[in-house]
C-alpha cells in the first residue's frame, strides 16, 4: 500500500475497488518520473522501460511541468480566470490554480481526469484549499470532474464544471502531454473540434505534445512499450500537433519544443525536450 495515498481512501478501502494496478496508466508513470510515491509496479516497469531509451525523460518531465507555469502566468495575464485542465494527473506543486491565483486570486479552476488515484488525491486537495479561501456560502473556486477526453460533452456539460466555470466568458483550455494517449482511431481531431466549439470567442487552448521529430528511434522504442503495456502512447509530428488547433490564432513563437515557448532563462538545447507546445486564442 502506499503510506501517501492509504491516509485518503474514504470508500472504505485501497487501492480503489475500480482500479486495476495491474495495467499501467500515464498519470502513475507520469508521477514516477516526478519522484513521486503514488504509482505500481506496472507503472514504474512501464517507467523504467522509457527510461531505457530516454534516459533524461524526469528532466523533460519536469521541463513540461515548468510550460504549465509560464503558459499559465501569461493567460492571467492576458485577463483569463477560468482554466479547465484535462488530464491534470495526480497533484503536484505547484498546480496550476496556485499559480493562476498568485496573480489573480479569484481564478477559477476545473480539473478533470479518469484515474481512481487522481480522484482521491484531487478531492483531498480541493477540500482543504476549499475549506481555506471560502465560506460554505461562497461558490467554489476550484473543482475535480471525474471525465474522459474521449467523450468531451460529459466533461463540458458536467454540473460540476459549470458551477465553477461560465462557458459564456473566455476560458483556457489546457491540454498538457494528455493528447497521446488518443489514438487515430479515438477520433482526435473531432475531439479537439468539439471542444473548441464549446468554449467562446477570446478563450485559449494550450498543448503540449511528446513527438518523433527530436529522435525518432527512441520513440518507436517506448511507443511499443506503451503497446506491450496496455497503453496507447501515440507521439506526432509538428504538424499533426498544429491541426489540433484548428482555425485558432497561434500565439508567439507559434508550436516550437516545450522549452522555446517564452522561457524565463536561456535554453541550451530546446530539443532536449522531446515535446511541442503551443498556445492559441480563439477569435
Amino acid at each position: 500500500m502506499n503510506s501517501s495515498t492509504s491516509d485518503l481512501a474514504t470508500d472504505g478501502g485501497w487501492p480503489p475497488s475500480q482500479l486495476d494496478t495491474g495495467i499501467p496508466h500515464s498519470a502513475r508513470v507520469y508521477d514516477y518520473w516526478l519522484g513521486g510515491r503514488d504509482n505500481y509496479a506496472a507503472d514504474r516497469a512501464l517507467g523504467d522501460a522509457f527510461l531505457k531509451h530516454i534516459p533524461n525523460l524526469r528532466d523533460m518531465a519536469r521541463e513540461n511541468r515548468d510550460f504549465v507555469g509560464r503558459a499559465t502566468r501569461y493567460l492571467v495575464d492576458q485577463g483569463v480566470r477560468q482554466f479547465i485542465d484535462i488530464g491534470s494527473g495526480i497533484p503536484t506543486s505547484p498546480n496550476l490554480h496556485e499559480t493562476a491565483r498568485a496573480v489573480a486570486p479569484g481564478s477559477r479552476v476545473a480539473y478533470v481526469d479518469n484515474d481512481p488515484i487522481v480522484l482521491v488525491h484531487s478531492r483531498a486537495l480541493l477540500s482543504s484549499i476549499q475549506g481555506a479561501v471560502r465560506s460554505s456560502d461562497d461558490p467554489p473556486l476550484t473543482v475535480y470532474v471525474d471525465g474522459d477526453l474521449r467523450r468531451p460533452s460529459t466533461i463540458m456539460d458536467s454540473p460540476e464544471l459549470r458551477e465553477v466555470i461560465d462557458l459564456d466568458q473566455p476560458v483556457a483550455l489546457m491540454l498538457i502531454a494528455v493528447l497521446m494517449l488518443l489514438g487515430d482511431a479515438d477520433g482526435p481531431q473531432k475531439i479537439l473540434a468539439d471542444l473548441r466549439g464549446a468554449l467562446p470567442s477570446g478563450s485559449f487552448l494550450a498543448i503540449t505534445h511528446p513527438t518523433q521529430d527530436f529522435d525518432e528511434g527512441a520513440m518507436t522504442a517506448v511507443t511499443g512499450f506503451a503497446t506491450q503495456g496496455g497503453m496507447t502512447f501515440q507521439p506526432r509530428r509538428q504538424a499533426e500537433v498544429a491541426e489540433f488547433f484548428g482555425d485558432w490564432e497561434l500565439i508567439e513563437p507559434g508550436i516550437v519544443p516545450v522549452m522555446s515557448w517564452h522561457p524565463t532563462h536561456e535554453v541550451a538545447d530546446p530539443h532536449a525536450a522531446y515535446y511541442w507546445a503551443g498556445v492559441a486564442r480563439k477569435p
